[in-house]
């Protein structure tokens, strides 16, 4: 396979016969085209081992010049001798219009001053075929055919100068300085407490134990005390004990049902793993604390007072008559209001205790134990050393501070608090809670 632009090897290297090489003022021969100085340095080619000789191999026949530079013929030829190893050959595009200057055999021509246009080079290697075979014609009764690749002369297009990429004005772009972090295009509002109220009072609503602690306790306290004032109204008389006192029975049992509300509002986050949630949400751990306990508080607060008014204007339609003893605003206020400012906070100490423990269970076993414990204790001590003790855990017990709230105390306790005093030490003891479940809370992880 030959080509009319390919400048012929070096015979040195070879190893055969120079072939002469037209003058630089004479003009081409008619069946090869003006060989051209290659645009690179031609690569040297090693000497084959055993090729065979070049005049062994029947010349093929040469086509007419192109009219263009480019053109490349791809002729059939009779099956040459196995080449013994790879040869290469290098096909070069030429400039066309310039005339012919050969290189000396000894060195490559130097590169032209002002590279082609379109100059490129082309290596074709052959590999060792174990019987190569001649390229047929397809078809029969055709001997090997000529295929002819030609390039098609294309006029060199205009050069344009480079065009800038029309792009659109960019629209202003409200992000944050260099160094500034990333802004959120989300519109941010700073969090404050009323966010965690909201959040807070959305759990507790939602949530079924609420509705059945709160629920049940409201039953205790209602039915009970109306039990009681009906069966208390068939006496003929009730002597000094105020008629609002009865409450205390339903109140003591519907206790039972707060304290276990004030350990879910926080162990059931602990226990479920909400708890990771509500601190990734709100990282100030304080205000969580504080708005569960603003929401239980007030929650406890309103079901306990509307109860415990009902039950007081229950009682005292049943029982105003058969009292000798005189029903004040005073009274009316502790009992109602007093109260359920006493079982509210009672509530806010079983909260601090649930956040302490982080375990339902086990602090709800401990408030029972707060509640009745002391009571019980008190009722087994009957030796006179012990006497001192047993009146100071019956004055301070929660059912005898409850019944002081009430405006009565148990007839067989000596000493103990009066008046506001259970709720002032209450309030005292669910502070300090308090205190500790934060300082616990902001010291550990969840």
């Amino acid at each position: 396979m030959t080509s009319p632009q390919q400048p012929q090897p070096d015979p040195a290297a070879n190893g055969t016969e120079a072939q002469p090489q037209p003058a630089p003022g004479t003009p081409p021969q008619a069946p090869a085209a003006p060989p051209m100085p290659p645009a690179a340095p031609a690569v040297p080619q090693a000497p084959p081992a055993q090729a065979a000789p070049p005049a062994q191999q029947p010349a093929p026949e040469q086509p007419a010049p192109a009219a263009e530079a480019g053109t490349m013929m791809l002729q059939a030829q009779p099956a040459p001798a196995p080449a013994g190893e790879a040869g290469t050959m290098m096909l070069q595009a030429q400039t066309p219009g310039q005339p012919p200057q050969p290189a000396p055999a000894d060195r490559p021509a130097p590169a032209p001053a002002a590279p082609p246009r379109e100059a490129g080079t082309m290596m074709l290697q052959a590999q060792p075929m174990p019987e190569p075979q001649p390229l047929a014609a397809h078809g029969p009764g055709k001997d090997a055919g000529t295929m002819m690749l030609q390039a098609q002369p294309q006029a060199p297009a205009p050069a344009q100068a480079p065009q800038p990429y029309a792009q659109a004005p960019a629209a202003p772009h409200a992000g944050p300085a260099p160094g500034a972090g990333y802004v959120s295009p989300i519109p941010a509002t700073p969090t404050h407490l009323g966010h965690a109220l909201a959040s807070e009072w959305t759990k507790i609503r939602s949530v079924r134990s609420t509705i059945w602690t709160l629920g049940v306790m409201a039953v205790l306290v209602l039915g009970i005390g109306a039990l009681v004032a009906t069966a208390v109204s068939t006496n003929e008389s009730i002597g000094a004990t105020p008629p609002l006192f009865f409450g205390f029975f339903g109140m003591l049992l519907g206790i039972l049902c707060v304290l276990p509300l004030g350990v879910l509002v926080v162990s059931s986050e602990y226990g479920t793993g909400m708890i990771r949630t509500t601190l990734t949400a709100c990282p100030a751990r304080g205000r969580v604390l504080a708005a569960k306990a603003l929401v239980f508080f007030g929650l406890t607060f309103v079901v306990t007072t509307v109860v415990t008014g009902l039950v007081a204007i229950m009682d005292n339609a049943l029982l105003g008559d058969l009292s000798r003893a005189e029903v004040t605003g005073a009274e009316w206020l502790k009992s109602t209001v007093g109260v359920s400012l006493y079982v509210s906070f009672l509530g806010l100490l079983a909260l601090a205790v649930g956040s302490l423990i982080r375990h339902s269970a086990g602090a709800i076993t401990i408030m029972i134990g707060v509640v009745l414990l002391p009571f019980v204790l008190s009722m087994f001590m009957l030796t006179d050393s012990l006497s001192d003790l047993r009146n100071f855990l019956l004055g301070y017990s929660i059912p005898n501070q409850i019944t002081v709230m009430y405006g009565s105390k148990f007839p067989f306790v000596d000493g103990g608090p009066s008046g506001w005093e259970p709720l002032w030490i209450v309030m005292g003891i669910a502070a300090l809670a308090l205190g500790g479940a934060y300082a616990v809370m902001r010291q550990r992880d969840v």
